[in-house]
C-alpha cells in the first residue's frame, strides 16, 4: 500500500489501460464506429472506479482512500482513451492522400495530409457550414479540427475520471462490512 493509492488500484489502472486499448482496437481500428468509442468512456470509468476499490479490498473507508483509488484508475483509463483517440486522429489526418470512391467523384487533387483532409471535408455536406464559419483554407481547418479533437479527448478523460470517482464512492457507500468478530445488531 502506498501513501496515495492501494496496490489493487495500481492493478486496476493496468486493467483500465488494457480495457481502453481493447475498445480502441475494436471501435476505432477494426470496426470504425467513433461514437461507440466516445460513449464507452463513462461505463469504462464506472467499472474501473468500482474495481479499483474492490481489488484493493476496501470496505467503506476511509473515504479519501476510496476516492484516490478510483481517481487513479480512472485517470489511467481516461488518459489511455484520450491518447489513443488523438493518435488515431493524427494518423488518419496526416496520412490522408485524398482517395475517394469513384461514386463520390474519384480521388481529390490535394497534398497528402492536412490539405487532403480539408478538401475531403470541404467536398462533403459539411462544406457549406465550414465556409459559413470562416473555415476556408488548410490552416483554419487544421486549427478547427484539432480544437475539436482535443475537446473530445478532454471529455473522454473527464467522463472516465468522473465515472470512476462516482463508482468508487458508491463502492464505499454500498460495501460496508462489519469488523470481524463483531456481533450483528438484533
Amino acid at each position: 500500500m502506498s501513501r496515495l493509492v492501494d496496490r489493487g488500484a495500481r492493478t486496476a489502472g493496468w486493467v483500465g489501460l488494457g480495457m481502453a486499448a481493447t475498445i480502441w482496437v475494436s471501435f476505432l481500428l477494426v470496426i470504425p464506429i467513433e461514437a461507440v468509442y466516445w460513449y464507452s468512456t463513462l461505463p469504462a470509468g464506472l467499472l474501473i472506479g468500482y474495481y479499483a476499490n474492490a481489488r484493493s479490498e476496501r470496505a467503506g473507508g476511509p473515504w479519501l482512500r476510496l476516492a484516490s483509488n478510483a481517481v487513479y484508475a480512472g485517470l489511467v483509463t481516461g488518459v489511455t482513451f484520450a491518447v489513443l483517440f488523438l493518435l488515431t486522429k493524427a494518423l488518419f489526418f496526416n496520412l490522408d492522400e485524398g482517395y475517394r470512391d469513384a461514386s463520390m467523384g474519384g480521388p481529390l487533387a490535394c497534398q497528402k495530409g492536412a490539405d487532403c483532409a480539408y478538401q475531403r471535408y470541404a467536398a462533403s455536406e459539411q462544406g457549406p457550414a465550414m465556409a459559413a464559419a470562416g473555415i476556408t483554407d488548410t490552416a483554419t481547418f487544421s486549427a478547427f479540427y484539432w480544437n475539436q479533437q482535443l475537446t473530445v479527448s478532454g471529455m473522454q478523460l473527464g467522463f472516465s475520471v468522473g465515472g470512476a470517482l462516482f463508482a468508487g464512492l458508491m463502492f464505499g457507500a454500498v460495501n460496508r462490512r462489519r469488523p470481524e468478530g463483531s456481533v450483528p445488531a438484533a
